[in-house]
């Protein structure tokens, strides 16, 4: 299925959902900083607090029976050469958080070899704690013939470091499939340094600079044999000519296969060559090649011009390994073409999906919780849909509750899930980054706009048990006074009492420049998929940081309102 959010353990989703060669490119970034926890900071509109964090993952790895499962499952791919270099690194590290790591990263890489085209390409996102291992897995599982760059991305600015140098850089490794693999080359705007270098014009108008037209290292073929009296063996090397400056003249890709000194006939005879002023013998200097200033420069493996996202951009969600999206449409936009289908197995925010939509690729994101795929939802509806015109974006979100009855099955099975996917699913924000823990009666928050420039805070309960009356509802309303919240929602996997309803209508309304709106609710699954939903005003979006909304105007019935 393309274009489809999946809910899921990536392992499980690739083996039971993707093909075999349906995929044309794959970003990862996997989780690995033993210990840490990585929380999604979703800072209330007024800057203040951080009572609506939702904890996407803990990637604290620990060896277990999952670990195990993985070797085994290594063991029996018939990649040996895999195995036999996991089974030595075991016994090197032994069965630790790193070694827990590596299996359950290796047998994902087999499956994401299996779902890779022949024409695909592989990018994988590390820090220097297990990047070292990951390519030596990569190489076992791509082969090492495929390697094709190391990418360096300066992720932050200098700081200082104990005794150490200082780690500015993420590293980004980059294979194909196999030799015939897709590739753009893209090039950025020239710096006003590297401009700087062309100081030269000539009869043609072109603006150019000097390089070398010979290589280190003398050769016994036409490459190493004098050309119109110039010797490159004198210096110690030998002619080393484009072959894309010959391509640029020819147009022909059989041009390449020209001899050596016919390639640099052919530059002479277009003016590609500087002769320098004449020796004082009368004949000319050592020919240099004449470089050409163009449009842009092609990009190289050390990224430098792409910022990390700062606590002003505009896209920043306060995920901390959010990348920017401009690195994940550059990867997207070199190695692969418009329709083809991009997968990111540990999507987490989403920034990889959200990237090949931009560029009219299709897409697949997995993540193993709810609030990850909550979020990515969001995130593109709130980015692409049209409200005005009535476009929502299509997408599946395949493994979350789709009815009712699912829904209660989640609340049967795992209560917490249900509890952070119901805040979700209502434009709210799970509370403390969605960790169990003692709520005293608060589960989420969420932002409705009072204007079509400033928000309140609501707050919600959720029950996902039989066990409801009208108290949790009074309790709710006692939060609401004591803390000042304009609005309450009160969800619950079963239907409510009737003292429950007429308590929750005694709290009253509230009024804003979108119409009043009951203060405290309460909303089933079944409210959700079947009914009207929340009457509420319109909601602050994940980035709020330049959101605005329509005028009372355009929301007469009071209903839920449309974000511009």
């Amino acid at each position: 299925m393309i274009n489809a959010l999946y809910y899921g353990d990536n392992l499980e989703v690739l083996r039971e959902h993707i093909a075999d060669a349906s995929v044309d490119l794959i970003y990862l970034d996997p989780p690995f900083n033993s210990n840490a926890s990585y929380n999604v900071l979703f800072r209330a509109p007024s800057g203040g607090g951080t009572d609506a964090s939702i904890e996407a993952f803990d990637d604290t790895w620990a060896w277990g029976p999952s670990a195990e499962d993985a070797l085994a499952d290594i063991r029996a791919s018939g990649n040996h050469t895999l195995w036999t270099l996991l089974d030595a690194i075991a016994k090197s590290l032994g069965k630790n958080a790193l070694m827990a790591y590596l299996a359950m990263m290796a047998v994902r890489l087999i499956e994401l070899h299996r779902v890779l085209k022949d024409t695909g390409s592989l990018y994988l996102h590390c820090d220097p704690t297990a990047s070292h291992y990951l390519k030596l897995v990569l190489d076992a599982v791509l082969g090492a013939e495929n390697f094709r760059n190391e990418i360096v991305w300066k992720r932050t600015t200098a700081h200082s470091a104990a005794r150490r140098w200082g780690d500015v850089h993420d590293t980004i490794l980059f294979y194909s499939k196999g030799p015939a693999f897709v590739w753009t080359e893209l090039t950025i705007e020239l710096s006003d340094e590297y401009a700087a270098r062309y100081k030269n014009t000539d009869s043609l108008g072109r603006i150019w600079s000097d390089d070398n037209l010979t290589g280190p290292g003398t050769r016994n073929g036409e490459s190493g044999q004098p050309w119109r009296g110039n010797d490159p063996g004198a210096k110690g090397a030998h002619w080393k000519v484009s072959n894309k400056a010959v391509l640029s003249i020819t147009g022909d890709p059989e041009s390449a296969k020209l001899s050596t000194h016919a390639k640099l006939d052919l530059l002479d005879k277009v003016g590609l060559i500087h002769w320098p002023r004449s020796r004082k013998d009368g004949t000319p200097g050592f020919p240099r090649f004449k470089r050409l200033i163009s449009s842009g420069m092609v990009l190289q493996d050390v990224i430098t011009d792409i910022s990390p996202i700062n606590s002003q951009a505009q896209e920043r969600l306060g995920y901390p390994t959010q990348k920017p999206r401009a690195l994940l449409e550059r990867i997207i936009a070199a190695s692969s073409n418009p329709g083809d289908v991009v997968l990111d197995p540990f999507c987490g925010c989403g920034t990889a999906v959200d990237a090949a939509e931009k560029l009219g690729r299709r897409w697949i994101g997995i993540d193993i919780t709810h609030l990850a795929i909550g979020l990515i939802e969001k995130r593109m509806h709130e980015g692409y849909d049209r409200p005005g015109d009535g476009f929502k974006l299509p997408f599946d979100v395949i493994g979350v509750p789709k009815d009712k009855d699912s829904a209660l099955r989640l609340a049967a099975e795992k209560p917490h899930d249900f509890q952070n996917w119901f805040c979700l699913k209502v434009g709210g924000y799970p509370l403390d980054g969605g960790r169990k823990g003692a709520d005293r009666g608060v589960d989420g928050h969420f932002y409705p706009y009072e204007n079509s420039k400033d928000t309140s805070t609501g707050v919600i309960s959720v029950k996902a048990g039989h066990n409801i009356g009208v108290a949790m509802i009074r309790d709710l309303r006692g939060v609401m006074e004591r803390e000042g919240y304009p609005f309450g929602l009160f969800l619950s996997a079963y239907e409510p009492t009737r003292p429950m309803i007429a308590e929750a209508a005694a709290a009253g309304v509230h009024e804003t420049e979108f119409g009043r709106f009951p203060r405290l609710q309460i909303l089933t699954p079944a409210d959700l998929f079947h009914g009207p939903g929340a009457k509420l005003p319109p909601l602050a979006p994940i980035n709020r940081r330049h959101a605005r909304v329509e005028t009372r105007s355009s929301h007469k019935d009071g209903g839920q309102g449309s974000l511009l």
